[in-house]
């Protein structure tokens, strides 16, 4: 009979309950530290089995996820990882907002430290990472991500900080790198960056459209190739499209292939392989140095749109 898991799980918000909900489906024991009553309401109503104040509380449990605002990820992995040395912790993306933070984070828990990065587990960019790596309509051109909204997701950090780990984790599982950033230009509200548009590499390109003052709500993720163009353009989607560059010349539309996707959800899918490697599986995506490489490279674009 398979041992059920303690599970650590630190912070209870909007998106920490959902979290709190598919684990305990995957029929793991939750601990949660919750430290705001609307937390720890949360934790109760959404089946926590144990809900304490602070870290230093928890019963030594299997694994940690850490679900609390982006500011305070280095400083809850640095505890966890002295308090709890060796125990895996998956967190929410970024893995810190400062480039020196998650370098530290990377070295000191390499192995044991994962970030969850869910649209590495999307069907949908699983669809378009498949065609991109068996060339199957030519070589891979380039790769364009939108993600626009109105209004921040988050109060802690700005946008960028919140929204381009998202299509920085994309590039990563479709090209299976990063290139470094060419180019990049910042978009500020008073002393805000509100959004920001970046160029990486060259061979293949990647340009990635990140802002929150954009009144429609899009996540779009083209993938050029030689012979087509294929196009995720909806994280709820049921289908990637694939318009072929041999239809060029037809002047009202081009020949489309429509190719269905499945609409899991792609958190419940990197809990699971979360739960799997804490049984004995394989580790998750990504790993800690992965993350760290998202910093940096978030990092590099905000320089070179003059943003810090």
């Amino acid at each position: 009979m398979m041992k059920r898991l303690r599970i650590g799980l630190v912070g209870c918000g909007n998106w920490g309950k959902n979290i709190l909900r598919d684990l305990i489906s995957l029929g793991c024991e939750i601990h949660v530290v919750a430290r705001s009553k609307e937390s720890k309401q949360r934790a109760k109503q959404y089946g926590a089995t144990k809900i304490v104040s602070s870290v230093g509380e928890l019963s030594m449990p299997h694994g940690f996820i850490v679900a609390t605002p982006s500011a305070t990820h280095a400083d809850v992995i640095d505890q966890l990882i002295g308090e709890y040395p060796g125990i895996p912790i998956y967190t929410e993306k970024p893995l810190a907002i400062d480039l020196a933070g998650a370098k530290r984070l990377a070295r000191k828990a390499a192995g044991t430290l994962f970030v969850m990065d869910k649209w590495r587990y999307h069907a949908g960019i699983h669809a378009l990472r498949d065609i991109a790596r068996k060339k199957e309509f030519g070589r891979v051109l380039g790769l364009k991500c939108t993600r626009v909204q109105w209004g921040k997701p988050h109060d802690d950090a700005d946008c960028i900080w919140h929204m381009t780990p998202h299509d920085l984790a994309i590039t990563l599982e479709i090209l299976e790198l990063i290139p470094e950033p060419v180019f990049a230009r910042g978009e500020i509200v008073g002393e805000e960056a509100t959004g920001i548009l970046g160029v990486l590499g060259s061979n293949p390109w990647v340009v990635i459209t990140v802002s929150c003052r954009y009144p429609d709500r899009k996540r779009e993720i083209r993938l050029f190739c030689e012979e087509a163009v294929a196009v995720l353009d909806d994280a709820y989607g049921d289908h990637i499209s694939i318009a072929l560059s041999s239809s060029l010349n037809k002047k009202d539309s081009p020949a489309i292939i429509s190719r269905l996707i499945s609409t899991k959800m792609p958190l419940k899918k990197e809990l699971e392989a979360f739960v799997a490697f804490l049984r004995g599986g394989p580790p998750p995506k990504s790993s800690s140095a992965e993350g760290a490489l998202i910093v940096k490279r978030i990092s590099q674009l905000r320089k070179l749109a003059n943003l810090d």
